[in-house]
């Protein structure tokens, strides 16, 4: 599996075109469960909306597996792959 995300990882940074935030946000908030495990630092301060953005949709993932959250990642990969083309 971790081949087919590794994949997944280089695929979602080539799509033709830029999903919104909300799915750039699931898209990080995926890798970093799938790759570090539970949020592990301090939520950013008021003033770094975008630090608190993507610490939020880490958040979000909180007690998804690693392997669970790299399915996930796989999945929604295919899924912008077939909306947006790569």
């Amino acid at each position: 599996m971790n081949e087919s995300f590794e994949k997944a990882v280089e695929e979602v940074k080539i799509l033709k075109e830029r999903p919104g935030y909300g799915v750039l946000g699931d898209i990080y908030g995926l890798y970093k469960q799938a790759t570090v495990g539970d949020v592990n630092i301090d939520r950013p301060g008021f003033f770094d909306l975008a630090g608190r953005g993507k610490w939020d949709a880490w958040q979000r993932r909180k007690g998804l597996g690693k392997d669970e959250a790299m399915v996930a990642y796989i999945k929604l990969v295919e899924e912008l792959k077939i909306k947006y083309g790569i």
